[in-house]
């Protein structure tokens, strides 16, 4: 199974927010749209990912004030992406080798979606029951004849 087509599956909706945003900003955002990231965007381009790692470790250091930091000091600069026609097998060594929960994917400059750890586990839920159905249908469909050695 190819990376597009988990995107395909999930759709593409993306959710973004400027780097010159508040982390209050943020966590209204991912609250309000239940997501765990945000992709940073500045000038049209992808700068970097918010996740909610980065929003607890500004909540840690900053304390009360957490609300009033920008974005922009706290968001992963130049995260690692996927690509469309990355196999699954290899954006899970990437996602689990880098510890990410959320992986952008790019087309070149082209930011097409942002897969969770929980999309590529249910995807590979969904493809395991395709295959589990296929087998049992072949079995349960098995010619007779096979059956007697001949």
């Amino acid at each position: 199974m190819l990376v597009s087509e988990i995107l395909r599956i999930k759709g593409k909706v993306l959710y973004t927010i400027a780097p010159n945003k508040t982390l209050a900003d943020a966590v209204a955002t991912m609250s309000d749209q239940d997501v765990g990231s945000l992709v940073v965007f500045d000038g049209g381009r992808m700068v970097g990912m918010l996740t909610f790692r980065e929003v607890l470790k500004a909540l840690r250091e900053s304390g009360a004030g957490w609300q009033s930091v920008p974005v922009a000091d706290v968001v992963v600069r130049d995260p690692i992406t996927a690509g469309p026609d990355m196999e699954i097998d290899h954006l899970r060594r990437l996602m689990v080798e880098h510890h990410m929960r959320y992986l952008p994917v790019m087309d070149g400059n082209t930011l097409l979606g942002v897969i969770s750890f929980h999309d590529v586990a249910k995807a590979v839920l969904e493809e395991q029951s395709f295959e589990n159905r296929m087998l049992k249908n072949y079995i349960r469909n098995w010619p007779a004849e096979a059956e007697g050695g001949a």
